[in-house]
């Protein structure tokens, strides 16, 4: 049997302390929902359908004079934090924007185990691409 992964690491600015800690709280409600299936009190609706896919650790940057996250994860879950990444985005940053690839890999040789995408997130858009799909276009 295979194991397949997919794996992202994305350091994500945001610009308060309090942003930060707003952000981190929100995603340990996240965290519980996951893995109880029950939506905390006032849950941000537009995250409510991402519980399910909401596989990737989030935690504050350490530094103390710059204000982020660190989103990180080998299990997937690239739908999850780009709706995460965009409600912080419009709530903290509503001109700003974040970028992020990942890669897809597996534990044993697999002819559909490798690949990877990308994404640009802003406050009202969101866009990946995988390489997947991309060669598929290509190939005629």
């Amino acid at each position: 049997m295979a194991d397949y992964y997919t794996n992202f690491s994305i350091a994500l600015s945001l610009p308060t302390e309090a942003a930060q800690t707003y952000a981190v709280n929100l995603a340990r409600r996240a965290e519980q929902a996951h893995e109880s299936d029950e939506l905390p009190y006032a849950f941000p609706p537009e995250l409510a359908d991402q519980i399910e896919d909401w596989r990737f650790e989030t935690e504050a940057n350490q530094a103390a004079s710059v204000h982020g996250l660190w989103l990180h994860t080998e299990y997937g879950g690239i739908d999850a934090v780009c709706a995460f990444i965009q409600h912080l985005l419009q709530k903290f940053d509503p001109v700003g924007r974040a970028t992020f690839e990942w890669s897809n890999d597996c534990s044993k040789a697999r002819t559909d185990a490798y690949g990877g995408g990308a994404a640009i997130i802003t406050a009202t858009n969101i866009e990946t691409m995988s390489t997947h799909a991309w060669l598929h276009e290509h190939s005629a």
